[in-house]
């Protein structure tokens, strides 16, 4: 699908950037890779290390939309990725998270309907079902705006979808590499929010593999959800360090105790495939498929019980510690 294909992704020297186009240059040949990011010296580094012909690196920011319409030229596929993703940092500092990730999703997809790009996706995250801090609350915006862009398409070609999923092991500033941070520091005790906390568990790898596979299945409008499975973080903490103590220190700033990745008011939207849901726009589509039970991959997804509800405390898998281990050691964390 991706050989001789033009593909963009905006915010690409993040984690998943780095390995989405790991992944493309080992299985595809594309045409141009364009890496869309407002870091210099990340971009530099990067170069070092995928330096294909193919690859071009581009300095912007999704808040600049003439830069975004520049760089899209010629493109065939987006991926979306740029975001301001720290909880607490959204929560001191929310004029800055809402100009990044709402008005920055609306500078992509101008840029893409002007382009007549072909396919767009987005990446949420759990923290945009039933939000409850400020970050979430952004990705839930964005999650809209990308689903209601298909009717702004019009007679464009352009479509959009969304791929949301839970904790990536070992992405920058997410838990894992902090509590190798602490125990390589040799501290007396890790840090733990509250005991009772869960969280959905998925490698980068596989979240990659994931939006790769939804660019084929995509109608244009969904929210894709995979089932992957959950940790309790105290099982998390005793798998890395299993001779260290817990400290609980309280939640943080706009954190939840569980994430939610289809929520039960949307269970009368959602569907259940083999290994992914999807939930379906709450508004129709004047020229478009608003038929999403069978995909372009000819997957059949049926509707899920009225009430239905995935969240990382109620989840029919968790890991062990032995598992979290070799979930790590797989996810190179």
């Amino acid at each position: 699908m991706f050989n001789d294909k033009s593909i963009l992704i905006t915010g690409g020297t993040g984690s998943f950037g780095k390995k989405y186009t790991e992944t493309l240059l080992k299985r595809y040949k594309p045409r141009r890779l364009v890496i869309f990011s407002r870091d210099e010296l990340k971009q530099f580094e990067m170069s070092q290390e995928y330096d294909d012909p193919c690859m071009r690196y581009f300095i912007g920011d999704v808040r600049d939309r003439d830069r975004l319409t520049q760089a899209m030229r010629g493109i065939d596929f987006v991926i979306h990725a740029a975001a301001l993703k720290q909880v607490p940092a959204a929560e001191y500092n929310p004029t800055e998270c809402i100009k990044t990730n709402v008005h920055g999703a609306e500078n992509v997809i101008r840029a893409a309907l002007e382009n007549n790009v072909t396919k767009v996706i987005a990446l949420s995250t759990d923290k945009a079902a039933n939000p409850i801090n400020l970050y979430g609350a952004t990705k839930l915006a964005s999650d809209k705006l990308f689903v209601a862009a298909n009717n702004m398409a019009g007679g464009h070609p352009t479509r959009f979808s969304v791929v949301r999923y839970g904790n990536v092991v070992g992405s920058r500033g997410s838990v894992v590499p902090f509590f190798r941070k602490k125990i390589a520091e040799g501290v007396d005790s890790l840090p733990i929010t509250d005991e009772r906390m869960t969280r959905f568990w998925i490698t980068l790898q596989d979240g990659v593999n994931f939006v790769l596979k939804n660019f084929e299945r995509m109608h244009g409008g969904e929210i894709f959800v995979p089932k992957i499975p959950s940790v309790r973080i105290v099982d998390l903490a005793l798998a890395m360090a299993p001779n260290l103590p817990h400290k609980f220190v309280g939640i943080r700033p706009g954190e939840k105790l569980h994430e939610i990745m289809c929520p039960a008011d949307d269970s009368h939207l959602t569907l259940e495939f083999a290994d992914h849901f999807v939930i379906q726009p709450t508004i129709t589509f004047a020229a478009a498929n608003n038929e999403f039970d069978t995909n372009n991959l000819g997957e059949h997804g049926t509707p899920v019980e009225q009430g239905f509800e995935y969240n990382s405390g109620a989840n029919e898998e968790f890991l062990g510690t032995a598992q979290i281990l070799e979930f790590n050691k797989r996810a190179g964390a």
